[in-house]
C-alpha cells in the first residue's frame, strides 16, 4: 500500500501559543504603522499631546505651561517617551505599536473564551486594522492609550479571581480614566454589574473584591492629584480635569443625526443577534462586553459628539461580539470563501502601501525619511534664520517642537483651543474671547513669523468673526515669505 502522509499547514493557528500571537501581532501592527513613523503629524491632538508632554518632562505640570483638554496621564504617557528617548518622533509611533498590538492581544484573549484559536487572533487582527488605519489612526491617540488600559482589565476581571488581581484590574481602569475621562462611564456600568451579580445572582462575588476594584480605581484618580496638591495647585487640577470638561460638552454638541448612525448599526447587530440565536446573551463574557460597550455609548451621548477616533474605544469590545456571531453563522452555513476574497484581504491596508512609496519618494528628493510640513516648514525658518520670537502656528503646530519653542499664548497651545472662549477661565486667561485672543496675539505680541495652511481656511468654518478678523489682519501686515509644500510661511511687514 502506499503510503500517505498527512499535509501540514504552513501556519497551524490552533499550535500557537500566546508569545508567538503577541509577535505576530506586533508584526502586523509594525508593518502598518511603520511608513507612519516619519510623517510629522498624522492628527492635531497627537502634536498637542507631545509639546505638553515637553512641557512636563521640562518640569512643568500640565495646565500650569501649557493646557488641553485631557487628563494628565495622557500628558504623562507623552512625557514618559520623552524623558528617555528624547525628541523622537520614531520612539513615540513605536510606543503606539505597543499600544495596539496590547489591546489586539487582550482582544483575542477574550474571544478565545468562546471561539477557537484561529477565529480569536483574525479578530485580534482586525483589531490591529481598526485601531491603526481610515482616518487620523496611525499616529498616536489619548483613545489608543486609554483602551490598551482598558481591554487588559476587562481580561482580568473575567478570568482572574485573587482580590490582588481585582485590584490590579481597579488600577488600570483608574489609568484609563485619568487618560479619557468619558471612560469613567464603561467603567460606572461595569462596577454596577458587578454589584449586581453580588446581590442579585448566584455568582460568587464578594463585596471586598469590589471594594478593592473601586479603591483601585480612585487610587490612581487620585495619585494624579498629589502633584498639584504638593505644589499648592490643587484648584488647577479640578478646574482642568473635571469642570473644563463639562463645559466643553455643554458647548460643543452635535446634533442627534451626527450621533446616531453608530448607535443604529449597534442596535441592528444586537437584535439580529438575538433574532439569529448567534450570540450568547446569557455568557458573562458576553454580558461584560455588552456593558462595557454600553457604557461607551452612553459617553457619548453624554459628551454629546464622535469624532472618528472615538470609535477606538468601541472597537475591540464590538468586535469580540461580531466575532462570535459571524463564527457562529459559517458553523452553521459553511459558506465556502471566493479567492479573490485573500486579493481583497491584502488590500485593506492600501493607506500603508502608498505611505511607503511617500517615505521611499521623501528619500530621495529631499534625503530624509521624515516628511511633512511640521518638518519642512521650522527646517527652512532655521536655515533662513527667521525670527521665531512669539512664533504662530495656525497649522502643523508641531513645528513648536522642532524649533524647540513655545506657542505665544496658553490658548493657542492647540490651534483650535484659540476660538473655545468656554474653555479660557480654566486656565486663568485674561481674555475672554476668541477675538481678545487674536488681537492680543497678532497687535500685541506681533509675531514675526506666522505659519498657515496653503489655500485652506484658517480657523474653523463656523468662527465667521474670527475668520473675517484674521483674514484681513493677515493680508494688511503680512506677506508671504516662502511656501514649503502646503505650509506658506509669512513675514510681518
Amino acid at each position: 500500500m502506499p503510503l500517505t502522509r498527512n499535509k501540514k499547514a504552513f501556519l497551524n493557528f490552533s499550535e500557537l501559543k500566546n508569545t508567538a500571537v503577541f509577535f505576530l501581532f506586533f508584526l502586523i501592527t509594525f508593518f502598518i504603522r511603520f511608513p507612519f513613523f516619519f510623517r510629522d503629524y498624522i492628527d492635531r491632538d497627537e502634536s498637542t499631546f507631545i509639546l505638553l508632554g515637553q512641557s512636563w518632562a521640562n518640569g512643568f505640570l500640565p495646565y500650569t505651561q501649557l493646557w488641553d483638554l485631557k487628563p494628565p496621564l495622557t500628558f504623562a504617557f507623552f512625557a514618559g517617551i520623552i524623558s528617555i528617548f528624547g525628541k523622537s518622533f520614531i520612539a513615540i509611533r513605536l510606543a503606539g505599536v505597543f499600544l495596539v498590538v496590547i489591546t489586539a492581544f487582550y482582544t483575542y484573549k477574550i474571544a478565545f473564551k468562546m471561539i477557537p484559536k484561529k477565529a480569536s487572533i483574525l479578530v485580534g487582527a482586525f483589531c490591529i486594522v481598526l485601531l491603526s488605519l481610515f482616518g487620523s489612526l496611525q499616529g498616536v491617540m489619548s483613545e489608543h492609550i486609554c483602551i490598551a488600559l482598558f481591554v487588559p482589565a476587562i481580561y482580568i476581571l473575567q478570568t482572574k479571581k485573587s482580590l490582588g488581581y481585582i485590584f490590579f484590574a481597579g488600577l488600570l481602569m483608574g489609568a484609563t480614566v485619568m487618560v479619557k475621562l468619558n471612560m469613567a462611564f464603561p467603567i460606572l456600568f461595569i462596577g454596577l454589574f458587578l454589584v449586581y451579580e453580588a446581590l442579585l445572582t448566584e455568582k460568587k462575588i464578594s463585596f471586598l473584591s469590589i471594594l478593592l476594584f473601586g479603591i483601585g480605581v480612585t487610587t490612581v484618580i487620585f495619585a494624579t492629584i498629589i502633584p498639584y496638591y504638593l505644589s499648592n495647585q490643587t484648584h488647577i487640577w479640578w478646574e482642568s480635569v473635571v469642570l473644563a470638561p463639562l463645559e466643553y460638552t455643554e458647548a460643543r454638541r452635535y446634533t442627534i443625526f451626527k450621533l446616531a448612525p453608530i448607535f443604529v448599526i449597534t442596535g441592528l447587530f444586537f437584535l439580529y443577534a438575538f433574532k439569529s440565536k448567534s450570540l450568547d446573551f446569557k455568557n458573562r463574557t458576553v454580558q461584560f462586553l455588552i456593558i462595557a460597550i454600553l457604557g461607551v455609548l452612553f459617553s457619548f451621548v453624554k459628551g454629546g459628539r464622535i469624532n472618528g477616533h472615538y470609535l477606538i474605544q468601541l472597537h475591540p469590545m464590538l468586535l469580540i461580539l461580531v466575532g462570535i456571531v459571524m463564527y457562529n453563522l459559517i458553523l452553521k452555513y459553511k459558506p465556502k470563501l471566493p479567492i479573490y476574497a485573500a486579493f481583497i484581504a491584502l488590500l485593506i491596508p492600501a493607506e500603508s502601501y502608498l505611505e511607503y512609496v511617500n517615505v521611499i519618494q521623501n528619500k530621495f528628493e529631499k534625503g530624509t525619511f521624515f516628511n511633512g510640513e511640521g518638518f519642512a516648514a521650522p527646517q527652512y525658518i532655521l536655515e533662513h534664520n527667521l525670527d521665531t520670537k512669539n512664533i504662530l502656528f495656525f497649522e502643523y503646530h508641531i513645528g513648536y517642537w522642532n524649533l524647540d519653542t513655545l506657542p505665544p499664548t496658553t490658548a493657542s497651545t492647540h490651534p483650535s483651543n484659540i476660538c473655545r472662549d468656554e474653555l479660557f477661565p480654566f486656565f486663568a486667561n485674561p481674555r475672554k474671547n476668541s477675538i481678545e485672543e487674536l488681537t492680543y496675539i497678532m497687535e500685541e505680541l506681533q509675531p514675526k513669523t506666522v505659519v498657515i495652511r496653503k489655500g485652506r481656511r484658517i480657523l474653523d468654518k463656523k468662527e465667521i468673526e474670527e475668520n473675517e478678523y484674521i483674514d484681513a489682519y493677515l493680508a494688511q501686515h503680512y506677506k508671504v515669505y516662502a511656501t514649503v509644500d502646503n505650509a506658506e510661511i509669512l513675514q510681518r511687514l
